[in-house]
């Protein structure tokens, strides 16, 4: 298993983190993910929170250390001699988008600074396999990896106050669905009619770290009957086994 070079430091009182080489892949994405999951196996009888980021991961204890010397070292060594351990089951999500002028606000704007033809624009986010690098910002609000850089806009120089619950956005070099309703800043080129958080599911969001994602556009008629069915509970995204 690949190593790489990290730093640890406190972080509050009760936590630490740990820090990856600030590079974004899929490689950096792996090895985060394994060593969460040897933490977690670590310290199972403890109440140990661990959230990880691109090329972080923080361990908030539930209590404050006494010893942060000590709590590293015990980190590094774990990390040094960690074995390459097995990651859940992953899976590649087919997420229906459409990218139709009422929903894609922005594609106009994107087009005229890009020199690229929506159709175009559409093409090339909607022909890339996206890795979930992890939830945040909004639950269930998934951060992908894998933009082509045509697509590389930055963000609204002034930030809507409502964004629509399933607005696909293009911010940066990051693209990604607004779960819920919410203030954003993102470019916005279409909607999703998924849900992507529910409070009432086992899992309330069906995507975690490390699956993969590939939209597929569909035409508004198709994006109502999608969202008849979802709201009616009877809607399951398409999906298939990658890994595990």
């Amino acid at each position: 298993m690949k190593r790489f070079e990290l730093t640890y430091q406190p972080f509050g009182s009760q936590a630490i983190l740990i820090n990856w080489p600030s590079k974004i892949n899929d490689i950096t994405l792996k090895n985060v993910l394994q060593f969460k999951t040897v933490i977690e196996k670590k310290y199972i009888k403890q109440k140990v929170y661990i959230k990880h980021a691109y090329c972080s991961l923080l361990v908030y204890y539930t209590s404050t250390i006494d010893n942060t010397y000590d709590k590293i070292s015990e980190l590094k060594a774990l990390y040094l001699t960690q074995t390459e351990v097995p990651l859940s089951t992953t899976r590649l999500w087919k997420i229906p988008v459409c990218y139709n002028s009422n929903f894609g606000i922005d594609l106009e704007e994107l087009s005229l600074v890009s020199g690229l033809p929506i159709s175009k624009i559409i093409s090339l986010h909607s022909q890339v396999i996206y890795t979930v690098y992890f939830i945040g910002f909004l639950p269930g609000f998934l951060y992908l990896g894998g933009l082509d850089e045509k697509l590389h806009f930055p963000r609204r120089s002034k930030p809507r106050l409502n964004v629509s619950k399933g607005a696909v956005g293009i911010g940066g070099h990051q693209t990604g669905i607004y779960p819920n309703e919410s203030p954003g800043g993102w470019n916005l080129i279409g909607n999703c009619p998924l849900t992507f958080f529910d409070t009432t599911a086992p899992r309330p969001c069906f995507a975690k770290p490390g699956d993969q994602i590939k939209f597929y556009p569909i035409s508004k008629v198709v994006y109502d009957e999608i969202d008849v069915l979802v709201k009616s509970g009877v809607y399951q995204p398409e999906s298939e086994v990658i890994y595990g």
